[in-house]
């Protein structure tokens, strides 16, 4: 993948009010693949003091996007249709990563995985979403 798409990645991220907020960071992006990280904070947290699973599905969800756009052609946009967030372990504090994988990408539907995982590589939950392609509004 050209750096022109790194940084247009990372500038998304920098721009959108929502990803600022929540601390979405780039780590490393791919042709097809993105990884992505956050650092658990307060407001993360649910009332027992695990990441709450929005937490962990919109940080899936967001990684397995950003694969999508890093492989999808220009002119083009894509947005979630159903995702499946199947939870293996909590985490309470610390660094967390979701690693996205664009399985595929076709005219009008796309399909990709994803992977969360603990500052320790430990498997917190594994997704898979199906995403509506489109062509970009102007």
């Amino acid at each position: 993948m050209g750096s022109d798409r790194r940084d247009e990645l990372r500038a998304v991220v920098a721009d959108a009010p929502f990803y600022r907020w929540f601390g979405l960071q780039i780590d490393e992006v791919g042709d097809g693949s993105v990884t992505l990280a956050l650092d658990l904070e307060d407001h993360h947290l649910n009332l027992q003091g695990l990441a709450h699973g929005g937490v962990i599905a919109t940080l899936a969800d967001a990684a397995m996007g950003f694969s999508l756009r890093s492989a999808i052609e220009p002119g083009r946009r894509h947005v979630s249709a159903e995702i499946g967030v199947h939870y293996l372990r909590p985490v309470t504090r610390g660094r967390v990563r979701a690693t996205g994988r664009a399985v595929r990408i076709g005219r009008e539907i796309a399909y990709a995985e994803a992977d969360v995982l603990d500052g320790n590589d430990r498997l917190l939950a594994r997704a898979d979403g199906t995403y509506s392609v489109t062509r970009a509004k102007n």
